[in-house]
């Protein structure tokens, strides 16, 4: 280890960028599915080695885009190269020249996000000292990237590094507490610590290895006040609800053909109303009915026939709560012509009426709508989501309330990934819904990512969190993150079950940044001594 720090330190040009890029790559083993820690316990310290030789630059041009951001750019595209390479699934779908561009949009991607990294590495550099200091102050700068990219620019805050943390039920329990920001803190802050045991620098190896026993001691201790938490606190279900989930697996290639239309509701039907063995009522027990997202590929009012249908296969007593494009409406109650579609969340009544709806409010740039379309579209360009001017955006976050039924928030596919940014409605709802169509990135590793984030939504705001999803993974997932019922992915059929009641109240419920926000004080008050004490040699 010691001669690859020396290696680090001392590397520089097309090797040293070659050196992070590959490092990045080794970190991204630590994201979902993989989980695989260790990973980031031998990048991570690849990344301070690096900084502690980067050559420094005084002007404010060189001290914000110098050496020190190339570092974090280069270790931060070959996290997100490699951790969302399933983006590049999606251009298999309509094939043709888009498999031309998928590297390309790929990378550029990775080289996107990594330019927050660049920016963190660039504030962690301006503040760099020896010592311990150093990886505070990349906690500190590496955690405020991942908040910038999180929030900047709609953002995209798939695969934080603080997920590396929450690998099982026990360990997600302390996104409760600090929420994954806070988890992303703590993750770079431990990995960072084999960088304080190599090189030995005449040190005596108890003074080098107490940083990284401390770290394996920290980990010990969040799992071990996880299993306590699980132990300790009990979850009591909705009385007389009773869901049933739906998963149709339809392929996205023939979803928005018209041709499949019939052959899509029809399937919907048989698997809402089968029955699966002899203790099973069907429809007759059952409170909710839920269809993924885009369920109905279709605009209700252009195929009237079909929604006459769904109404004669539902009880009377029941509410279907399913993903379908919505039209908008006037103050004079017609559809306004030429305005873009919702997409949205219907809610039907047993005689088929709708009562209410939610349309999204976070669209996926280049997926439900294309940023500066006016120009890319003279090239060709359109979103990936059906929808040939795109979609619009809903006006606002807000609760589906039913009678009988607990409030309900429903959010539609990536809404879900955004730590503490599901909407103010989030205290009040009974339980989150997730409705999302992953058949985009099927066969990849993508559907179960986006599923593992969903689940620490739940742990973080103490709720339960249904989840229907076209080819899967569809499941209940109680307030602690534990699976109640699911099905895998590729399955085709349905699941029944009831979604717990609300918990108390988290901790980062309740204070949502504020304790991120500690952390990140006390991190720049470790990192500040050394800091003054290389400001002072350079004045002397």
């Amino acid at each position: 280890m010691t001669a690859l720090a020396e290696f680090a330190m001392l590397s520089h040009g097309w090797r040293r960028l070659l050196l992070l890029v590959a490092a990045g790559a080794i970190a991204a083993l630590s994201a979902a599915p993989m989980f695989f820690l260790v990973a980031l316990f031998l990048a991570m310290p690849v990344l301070v080695w690096t900084l502690d030789g980067a050559e420094r630059r005084r002007s404010v041009w060189g001290v914000l885009f110098g050496p020190a951001f190339r570092i974090g750019v280069a270790f931060g595209f070959g996290y997100f190269a490699v951790s969302l390479h399933w983006i590049g699934a999606a251009f298999f779908v309509d094939g043709g020249w888009l498999l031309v561009a998928m590297p390309f949009a790929v990378a550029g991607l990775a080289l996107l996000l990594s330019l927050f990294w660049g920016l963190g590495t660039a504030f962690a550099h301006f503040f760099w000292s020896a010592g311990a200091g150093r990886i505070f102050t990349l906690a500190v700068g590496l955690t405020l990237a991942e908040l910038a990219r999180g929030y900047l620019f709609t953002g995209f805050p798939f695969n934080l590094l603080g997920y590396a943390l929450t690998a099982n039920a026990e360990m997600m329990q302390a996104a409760s507490l600090v929420g994954v920001y806070g988890l992303t803190f703590v993750a770079v802050l431990i990995s960072a610590t084999p960088a304080l045991v190599w090189p030995a620098a005449e040190r005596s190896m108890v003074t080098r290895i107490l940083p990284l026993l401390a770290a394996f001691g920290l980990i010990a201790l969040q799992i071990g006040w996880g299993n306590y938490r699980l132990a300790r606190t009990s979850t009591e279900p909705f009385e007389d609800i009773n869901l049933r989930i739906v998963q149709p697996v339809i392929s996205q290639d023939i979803k928005w053909q018209t041709f499949a239309r019939e052959e899509t509701i029809t399937r919907l039907l048989d698997l809402s109303t089968m029955r699966t063995g002899p203790q099973d009522q069907g429809l007759d027990d059952v409170t909710h009915l839920i269809w993924p997202e885009a369920a109905i590929p279709f605009f209700l009012s252009e195929e009237p026939q079909y929604l006459a249908q769904i109404a004669r296969a539902l009880p009377d007593d029941i509410w279907l709560l399913t993903g379908a494009p919505r039209e908008p409406y006037g103050t004079d109650g017609q559809i306004v012509p030429g305005a873009k579609p919702y997409n949205s969340v219907l809610a039907f009544n047993g005689v088929g009426e709708v009562v209410t709806s939610y349309d999204k409010t976070h669209l996926v740039p280049f997926g439900e709508y294309l940023p500066f379309d006016e120009t890319l579209r003279q090239f060709g360009m359109s979103q990936f989501v059906a929808g040939s001017e795109g979609w619009a955006a809903g006006a606002e976050r807000r609760l589906v309330e039913l009678p009988g039924s607990p409030a309900i928030l429903p959010l539609i596919c990536y809404e879900i990934v955004f730590p503490g940014a599901l909407g103010e409605p989030v205290a009040d709802a009974g339980f989150i819904l997730v409705l999302t169509n992953d058949a985009w990135f099927d066969g990849s590793i993508g559907p179960t990512q986006h599923f593992h984030h969903a689940r620490v939504r739940a742990v973080e705001e103490g709720k339960s969190m249904v989840r229907a999803a076209n080819s899967g993974i569809s499941a209940i997932v109680d307030p602690l993150g534990r699976i109640d019922a699911m099905m895998a992915e590729q399955m085709v059929g349905a699941i029944k079950g009831a979604p717990d009641q609300p918990l108390d109240g988290t901790i980062y419920a309740q204070w949502r940044h504020w304790p991120l926000v500690g952390m990140l004080v006390l991190g720049a008050a470790a990192a500040l001594p050394g800091w003054v004490r290389r400001r002072r040699r350079i004045a002397d």
